[in-house]
């Protein structure tokens, strides 16, 4: 623990770097925009591809314009937070990603649940859970193989799913950029003018390779959950429900 061991506030490693993250975050988004002009500057121009690109591929594309721009501003908070906190883990000083503990994600997930069973019950009603448990078209006998398997693949996996997948893969690159690292510190003290330091030579090398591919897979998460957020939200409202 850093800040206030013993008490219900306590501050470890992993929620410094979240609060770090999260007001570099409303800091960027308000130099950018802090001064809007109709011929943007550079920060303006790329706080507005960044929230552009959102929308059109992640909002409208799933939703359509009239709900992409209902649930816009919480597929923003999803993206960009999932993003910066994954980009915690690549940066000197921080090297952890404030998502690889289970439970920024696990909130996330719930969000993201509440949001997909808010979206169908407010266009749906009550109907939203008969239809998505019993779906049209399949003979009665059916229901007891069907239903079963939609209770868990719609209202218990998916959830479940968004969490273990961020989680997972985040945990992952970190563990591969520690070997690298840690690899690369313990040959050089063995010998560091010998053979070993070629061998320190390949595990930096290796290194810096998987910090370009954790940013890749920083992005990648970030839009996957989001993307996937908002397909929840589009299945819920679709005219079948």
């Amino acid at each position: 623990m850093l800040f206030f061991e013993g008490t219900p506030f306590e501050i470890n490693r992993v929620i410094l770097i979240r609060f770090l993250m999260t007001a570099l975050l409303i800091l960027l988004f308000w130099l950018g925009t802090r001064r809007m002009k109709l011929i943007p500057g550079r920060g303006q121009s790329i706080i507005e591809f960044a929230t552009g690109f959102v929308r059109s591929n992640i909002a409208e594309g799933n939703l359509g314009v009239k709900d992409g721009q209902r649930f816009l501003p919480l597929l923003s908070a999803i993206f960009f937070g999932v993003l910066f906190l994954n980009i915690a883990g690549i940066i000197p000083g921080l090297n952890l990603a404030g998502t690889s503990v289970i439970g920024f994600p696990l909130v996330l997930a719930v969000v993201s649940y509440v949001t997909f069973i808010y979206a169908g019950i407010k266009r749906h009603g009550a109907g939203f859970f008969k239809s998505s448990l019993f779906p049209s078209g399949v003979p009665k006998p059916l229901y007891l193989i069907v239903t079963p398997i939609e209770l868990v693949s719609t209202f218990v996996l998916r959830p479940v799913t968004l969490t273990l997948r961020l989680l997972m893969n985040m945990i992952a690159g970190h563990m591969l950029l520690v070997l690298c690292f840690s690899a690369t510190a313990f040959f050089l003290s063995l010998n560091p003018f010998g053979g070993f330091n070629l061998l320190s030579i390949g595990t930096l090398a290796f290194g810096f390779i998987f910090t370009v591919f954790e940013i890749l897979v920083a992005v990648l998460q970030a839009y996957v959950f989001a993307f996937l957020t908002a397909a929840y939200i589009q299945l819920a409202l679709v005219d079948e429900h």
